[in-house]
């Protein structure tokens, strides 16, 4: 399911530096990345080192005051289905578990650059081999960039799809598992690919990790998306998607989950269900002879408003608003009709007007 905000919104660089878009004269090509063979059984596996002494319950953590926590052990409010509806996910002795079977889960809000925060258990008594023990994974970009989670203590697999893998392209620098059972962290850095207003590769997506303490990746280059049997290549995606976790059939549990925004502070973007994006399109009537039309273009609404369409991003399930002027829309009901109310800058009173296709 792919979602992309119009060409015209790109280009944003990560850590809030603003890129000039390009001029008529093309974009010099970025240098190739070559890895050795995808799934190499011959590939060096990295070496083992001691992470040191396992967390407890209680020394699981706080987040940082400006982070944006996602899961503090009490409810699972702010993960979903990757559809959007609600997850089958369940909380058990503070933690979040997957129940195999049930699919992805996703962050409600979207995410660019920024420090990310998590801690996991594979389960134990460990069960399987190789990729079938204690699979899991953290997904950056809306299910497009994984870092792998697996239980990779004493469990031999290929090198790139190993515990603190960027799955399929790079093995972890070393293997700073823990036994199964007991709570690892991951600490990442996570750069998101950027392009121009083109859609050109400005910057691909970039990785700095540590695995319990360790450096595992030092602003390692992805070279795409990273698939199971092939390299996606690199294409125009929204500056910020939401953050999964993977259900690989194993009951793998997360804890402490947080992160931190990075550059400049901007509005919270959420990523809403299309079946309730689907509800708010129609024509909305402000007035005898004043009417606007709400769409959608894949994840996006689009406003059409007194001749100019502006693309809408959400700030709550039911306001949103553009990144081009100070154009903001509210959703609502009065009498069980849907209603729109449109402001622009600093009009308090904005054009309230009812659905009425």
């Amino acid at each position: 399911m792919k979602r992309y905000i119009l060409p015209s919104l790109t280009g944003v660089v990560a850590l809030g530096i603003a890129v000039a878009a390009t001029t008529a004269q093309a974009q010099p090509a970025l240098p190739p990345i070559h890895l050795p063979l995808g799934h190499d059984r011959t590939r060096p596996l990295p070496p083992v080192v001691d992470p040191g002494q396992p967390s407890t319950q209680e020394q699981a953590g706080k987040a940082p005051s400006d982070a944006v926590v996602l899961f503090d052990g009490s409810d699972i409010a702010q993960w979903v289905a990757m559809n959007g509806s609600p997850t089958k996910w369940v909380v058990k002795g503070g933690a979040m578990e997957c129940v195999p079977g049930s699919g992805y889960v996703r962050t409600l809000q979207s995410f660019g650059a920024c420090q990310f925060h998590l801690e996991f258990a594979t389960p134990t008594p460990p069960e399987g081999s190789s990729q079938g023990r204690g699979n899991s994974g953290l997904f950056f970009g809306m299910g497009r960039y994984e870092i792998q989670v697996l239980d990779s203590f004493e469990n031999k697999t290929y090198a790139d799809g190993s515990c603190g893998s960027i799955y399929n392209q790079y093995p972890p620098l070393v293997n700073a598992s823990r036994p199964p059972g007991q709570w690892q962290t991951y600490d990442i850095l996570w750069t998101p690919p950027q392009f121009d207003d083109e859609g050109n590769l400005l910057s691909r997506p970039r990785v700095t990790a540590f695995h319990n303490g360790v450096l595992i990746h030092y602003n390692a280059e992805l070279v795409g998306g990273t698939d199971w049997l092939r390299r996606v290549p690199l294409q125009p995606q929204p500056g910020k998607l939401p953050i999964a976790l993977q259900d690989h059939g194993n009951p793998v549990r997360y804890r402490n989950i947080w992160v931190r925004e990075l550059g400049p502070k901007s509005k919270p973007e959420f990523y809403l269900s299309d079946q309730l994006l689907d509800s708010y399109c129609g024509r909305y009537q402000f007035g005898r002879n004043d009417s606007c039309t709400v769409t959608r273009r894949d994840g996006n609404l689009l406003l059409r408003f007194s001749g100019v369409e502006f693309v809408l991003f959400a700030e709550s399930p039911t306001h949103f608003f553009a990144k081009t002027v100070d154009v903001q829309a509210e959703f609502g009901e009065n009498d069980g009709r849907p209603t729109l109310v449109v402001t622009v800058g600093e009009d308090d009173n904005g054009r309230r007007g009812r659905k009425v296709e």
